[in-house]
């Protein structure tokens, strides 16, 4: 039995935990293939969707993977709410937990707060981040690893062996940062492939490669995925902007387009965790070909969010 109380970094998970929570995926995975998907596991229990950051995939993947598995579910949002009087995320949390909460699914600008919130004492729910600042966002890691394991591992073990090469705004993206915690941890080579204005500091200490070269990765490295990061313009305008000459530019070196696709090795995926700037860093013939799980990453989230629920709230190794 794994020890999944909260999930609140990609680095919580070692290589054995994070295989039995993908095994438990799939699980979850082929009982949505049934007529009836509902499953009784969380009836009677509550779970807080806390989103403070704007979402659609994230937030509706949670909210229907706690339905799922019979949980009620309270969306809360900062629009139209005390927050929006100046209440604090404490007084917030208290709020919620007064009202019985299981389990809080957070989304926050500010990096660290679900972390904070675990361990603050406000609440003994368990807490499951759904993406905080630039900071982390262990689930999309886990849907990733799930998608990339079903198309080029067979569906079962680990990912050794496998090269991922993962392109794009890497210093704003707590995607990258959580899928390079997870990816080595399964045995994955990971290789980072931005401009150097886009690579944070310190991206030497990580565990993984990196590179300015996207062509060069392509047909030296042969990368058996590659996922494209979302240009994060909002981030980026906060900041000051200037983290590149122009997107004619950007997407000249950094873009998927169909010439870099045809490099790709017979069996390479394209994943894209969403939202896409279509033209961009890659362009609609990659986003919508037969390289592209795109689409099936957003179904394998709503699995994996059930399987982090799932044992995060009873505790238990399959359902």
């Amino acid at each position: 039995m794994i020890q999944l109380r909260h999930l609140l970094s990609a680095s919580d998970l070692d290589r054995g935990t994070a295989v039995e929570v993908l095994d438990t995926a799939a699980t979850m995975a082929a009982t949505q293939a049934r007529q009836i998907k509902k499953l009784p596991p969380l009836r009677g229990r509550t779970v807080v969707n806390l989103f403070f950051e704007d979402s659609t995939r994230t937030r509706i993947s949670f909210e229907t993977a706690a339905k799922r598995l019979s949980a009620d579910v309270i969306n809360f949002s900062p629009k139209g709410s005390s927050v929006s009087k100046g209440e604090s995320l404490k007084d917030t949390v208290l709020t919620l937990g007064a009202m019985g909460t299981d389990a809080i699914v957070v989304r926050h600008a500010a990096s660290g707060a679900p972390h904070r919130l675990a361990h603050s004492g406000w609440t003994d729910a368990a807490v499951v981040n759904a993406g905080d600042g630039t900071h982390e966002h262990p689930t999309q890691a886990l849907l990733d690893a799930f998608t990339i394991r079903r198309h080029l591992a067979g569906g079962g073990g680990d990912l050794a062996g496998l090269t991922v090469a993962i392109v794009g705004d890497v210093l704003h993206s707590r995607v990258a940062r959580s899928n390079v915690s997870l990816l080595t941890t399964l045995g994955a080579r990971v290789t980072l492939v931005a401009p150097p204005t886009l690579l944070p500091v310190g991206v030497d200490t990580w565990t993984c490669a990196h590179s300015y070269d996207l062509d060069r990765t392509i047909d030296e490295l042969r990368p058996d995925a590659l996922m494209m990061l979302r240009v994060q313009h909002e981030r980026m305008s906060a900041a000051g902007g200037g983290f590149f000459p122009s997107p004619a530019e950007y997407q000249r070196e950094y873009g998927l387009d169909a010439p870099r696709l045809a490099r790709l090795g017979r069996e390479a995926i394209v994943l894209h965790p969403g939202p896409m700037n279509r033209g961009l860093e890659i362009t609609s013939a990659a986003a919508d070909g037969h390289r592209s799980v795109v689409v099936e990453q957003v179904a394998n989230g709503v699995a994996v969010r059930m399987a982090v629920l799932y044992l995060a709230m009873t505790g238990k190794e399959t359902p």
